[in-house]
């Protein structure tokens, strides 16, 4: 039998928990997560437990936030004032504006 594996906290775990989403669903916490810096894993169970996600500056953070703007520049301005913005990128947009409010 392999050696359990610890977290930085001392904590086993060995329970999995899975669900289904849709692609646009799954797109948008991955660019979540990116944004975040942190993995998949720290980010769900952090959103699950209502916990404060705390976003530690780092290059891979920069860059992740720097991309996302520029995709949501680019989308704002090809709607141009219409009502077509979607609750995804209302979403992604709320998410950047709490993290750069901290930086």
């Amino acid at each position: 039998m392999s050696e359990k594996n610890v977290d930085i906290k001392g904590r086993f775990r060995s329970v999995t928990v899975g669900f289904r989403m849709s692609p646009e669903e799954a797109d948008l916490l991955n660019r979540l997560v990116k944004i975040s810096g942190m993995n998949k894993q720290d980010y769900l169970i952090d959103r699950a437990l209502q916990t404060e996600i705390t976003v530690i500056s780092n290059p891979r953070v920069y860059i992740g936030l720097k991309r996302e703007l520029t995709k949501l520049c680019e989308e704002l301005n090809r709607i141009n004032n219409s009502s077509d913005i979607s609750t995804e990128q209302i979403t992604l947009i709320e998410q950047i504006v709490t993290i750069l409010k901290v930086m």
